[in-house]
């Protein structure tokens, strides 16, 4: 069962996106708009379903992703992973909130960290923790990005036209 590669050229930027028949591994962002060197293979339907199902995300009519996922992490990683995924679509919580969902909230800079290795974007929602101060802080897809999805996110949810 070997990994293929595909991208998307999503109006949040370019998305490569990886998986296998019976899983999506990887969903990140690229600062490049002419990578086409994964879609010469085989597409996986699995990778045909991650992009239809971003379509209707970008579109608004998708809130909640339906895909089987795996990525490698410690198992605190993938707590933390699995704590992002109850999020809900158009809010944010902070890293500090997100600690005290682990139970210690002195663990800001692990959260922070585990959230940071996630490498399926937007499925598994790393973009919606913020700072405590309400501030825009790290993602690995570039700040613009992030504001972007939150604003996307909050039109939908709430018909907010601007949060920052």
């Amino acid at each position: 069962m070997s990994e293929t590669t595909t991208y998307y050229h999503s109006p949040a930027g370019v998305l490569k996106i990886s998986g296998t028949d019976q899983y999506i591994s990887e969903v990140s962002f690229h600062n490049t708009s002419n990578k086409t060197e994964g879609n010469k293979k085989h597409i996986s339907p699995m990778l045909i379903n991650c992009i239809e199902q971003l379509i209707q995300y970008f579109n608004g009519e998708r809130r909640i992703f339906d895909l089987p996922l795996h990525q490698p992490g410690t198992p605190y990683q993938q707590d933390i992973w699995n704590l992002l995924l109850s999020i809900p679509f158009g809010k944010t919580i902070s890293y500090l909130e997100l600690a005290k969902m682990t139970g210690d909230f002195k663990a800001t800079r692990a959260v922070a960290n585990a959230n940071g290795k996630n490498n399926i974007a937007i499925i598994i929602p790393c973009h919606r923790v913020i700072g405590s101060n309400g501030e825009l802080t790290g993602y690995a897809g570039g700040l613009r990005r992030k504001r972007w999805l939150l604003e996307h996110e909050a039109k939908i949810a709430h018909g907010v036209q601007t949060l920052f």
